[in-house]
């Protein structure tokens, strides 16, 4: 069973390979701000970071699967794709490029929890077959030690590591050692819940089991 992941993420990337996948990757063709506003503009709501996220995700794996399909008509498997935003105080954070929006960001959410969400849709492709979609949220909650020091936060603000990242972390290299809980999957934190994504490939006919390809997963 051959896996596409419809992303360019190191880390969604590393997350599939730890969990004994190995898959090809192809990067999606959407315009993700053109397709939040086109929503948002026709039916006059701002999307809620779930369903903004669910959106994304389904767009992004749709794209790769159709590309696929044309390129490869005999291939036999899944793509999946994803997206992810972080929720803090009522706002929504993304990727604070900046270092002085990072560092401003980790002094408001010293001490506090927020909510990553992640949306997934995975895609189910074979021969002669029309493509069968599954897709779901995941939700994890991650709280931020309350001691962390300005000197600490001026230290991981200047690796770099927050400034692509969305919310500002990670939980998974140097940022996890400033998180103290996370409520919920935790590879939903990295950039995909592993234990969401069993479940949608199940729906769809596919044991999780018959995905593992690496010889030697770890």
């Amino acid at each position: 069973m051959r896996v596409c992941l419809a992303s360019t993420s190191p880390a969604r990337l590393m997350l599939l390979r730890q969990a004994g996948i190995e898959p090809i990757t192809r990067p999606p063709q959407v315009d993700e701000d053109a397709a939040i506003a086109a929503i948002e503009s026709a039916e006059s709501r701002t999307l809620p970071p779930a369903e903004h996220v669910l959106v994304l995700a389904r767009r992004k794996a749709a794209d790769v699967a159709s590309t696929l399909a044309a390129a490869e008509p005999g291939f036999d498997g899944i793509v999946i794709g994803g997206d992810s935003m972080f929720a803090f105080g009522g706002a929504v954070l993304g990727k604070p490029l900046t270092p002085d929006v990072a560092t401003d960001r980790w002094h408001r959410m010293r001490g506090g929890t927020g909510i990553l969400h992640s949306g997934h849709s995975v895609f189910r492709l074979s021969p002669g077959a029309e493509p069968r979609e599954a897709f779901a949220v995941a939700e994890a909650a991650v709280t931020f030690a309350d001691d962390i020091t300005d000197a600490e936060i001026a230290a991981y603000v200047a690796s770099g590591e927050p400034l692509q990242v969305a919310g500002a972390f990670t939980v998974d290299s140097l940022g996890g050692a400033f998180i103290t809980r996370v409520e919920g999957d935790p590879s939903t934190v990295v950039g995909m819940s592993l234990s969401t994504l069993r479940r949608l490939v199940a729906d769809l006919g596919v044991a999780w089991t018959d995905l593992w390809n690496r010889p030697d997963p770890s």
